[in-house]
């Protein structure tokens, strides 16, 4: 297996392994900007077949170089078969860019129903220990193929795939779509997930479903709780009372998801310069907060009174 280093036109790259791989929209972005400002800092990796070279190693520079007109990229050609090529591909990564566990797994599967090889060989063949492949095959059978879709696309995480796993395949996606709606961390969407477990019937499931943030903030009862914001019209009020608390009603949820990011304990690791991007928008919070606050408390009947010390 001799490289040689040839100069390859972009329309003669062949991408189709590209479907093992996370490439998200941000990823080639960020490849893009680099090969703007600083050129091709490392070859392409591919294997030539039929004419054509195979990509192993480079999908996010290809993609790149087509949006940017760069005619032509530098190439690792390796002497390889499909087989070997789809080896490479879960050791031939950047050391800056850890492989996803769900990569890996659509890998290792990829390898098993194509080639014919049971998971010992595999096992062999990747480097690897048997409970290794095993569970990265356990993995990517468990979860609904849907979800599967969002995994590829990088709107979850290996991680987010690992906590859907406990759930039956059938209710994986209302709880993956909350997960990214809310934009949950792992530690919180397996919160949620055990709540939804644990749930007395299908009803306190569809109450979960329907609000979960009240599950995320800590709630304990919580299918008294969610009913004191399902308001239907009331003929005690208004039009314009029922309205008002309709609005409040829709208020409170986002305000509650902000609450749960904000709570998370991954919000420990923002870095230095996340918190400085995230400081006006939170100075914002607070203002409107504050406004708020002096807006609504003429309205409350039970204002709270200043107790003098004795």
């Amino acid at each position: 297996m001799n490289p040689r280093i040839e100069e390859i036109r972009i329309e003669e790259f062949d991408l189709s392994l590209a479907g093992m791989r996370i490439i998200t929209p941000d990823h080639v972005a960020r490849v893009q900007d680099s090969l703007w400002l600083h050129g091709q800092l490392q070859p392409v990796v591919a294997r030539e077949h039929d004419g054509i070279y195979q990509v192993i190693d480079g999908f996010k520079r290809v993609y790149s170089s087509m949006d940017l007109m760069i005619k032509t990229l530098q190439c690792y050609v390796l002497d390889v078969d499909e087989k070997q090529a789809k080896i490479l591909l879960l050791c031939c990564h950047g050391s800056n860019h850890k492989m996803e566990v769900w990569e890996e797994a659509m890998i290792l599967k990829d390898l098993l129903e194509s080639h014919d090889v049971s998971q010992g060989q595999l096992s062999d063949l990747v480097g690897h220990s048997r409970s290794w492949v095993s569970r990265r095959l356990s993995l990517i059978s468990k979860i609904d193929e849907e979800v599967s879709s969002l995994i590829r696309m990088g709107a979850l995480t290996s991680r987010h795939a690992r906590a859907l796993m406990r759930l039956p395949r059938g209710n994986q996606m209302d709880i993956a779509q909350i997960m990214i709606r809310l934009g949950l961390s792992t530690r919180m969407s397996e919160r949620l997930i055990a709540t939804y477990l644990e749930a007395k019937d299908s009803d306190q499931q569809q109450d979960i479903l329907a609000d979960p943030t009240l599950v995320l903030w800590g709630q304990t009862d919580y299918s008294e709780s969610l009913h004191d914001y399902d308001h239907d019209y009331d003929q005690r009020l208004t039009p314009y009372g029922n309205n008002l608390m309709r609005s409040l009603e829709i208020f409170l949820r986002p305000v509650r998801s902000l609450l749960v990011q904000l709570v998370d304990p991954e919000i420990e690791g923002l870095t230095e310069t996340e918190r400085i991007i995230i400081d006006p928008f939170l100075k914002k919070v607070f203002n409107y907060t504050e406004r708020l606050s002096r807006t609504c408390r003429p309205l409350q009947t039970h204002k709270p009174t200043k107790t003098t010390a004795r």
